[in-house]
């Protein structure tokens, strides 16, 4: 199984750094990670394995937007299947 986390906030050091941390914590596995730069405004995409997620999805997408608050960043994440739903033509 495999879910999409979504970052968007003002661009700072250790985004990249805290949220791969707080996916070890889970045992979430980052697969793929796109990010850009758009001025000072940061956006990061990551796929990652939820196959041996420590806890429910609910409760990692809790962690992960509360260090979103934290940083002032908003961190969504969404499980693959209803991202593909979302997003099918």
């Amino acid at each position: 199984m495999k879910a999409v986390v979504t970052v968007i906030g003002k661009d700072m050091v250790g985004i990249l750094a805290k949220v791969s941390t707080q996916c070890a914590a889970h045992n979430v596995n980052v697969i793929e990670v796109t990010q850009s730069v758009l001025q000072d405004l940061f956006a990061m995409i990551m796929l990652v394995d939820i196959s041996q997620l420590d806890g429910s999805l609910s409760k990692f997408g809790r962690a992960m937007s509360k260090t979103g608050e934290e940083m002032g960043l908003q961190i969504h994440v969404m499980h693959e299947d209803i991202f593909n739903s979302m997003h099918r033509i």
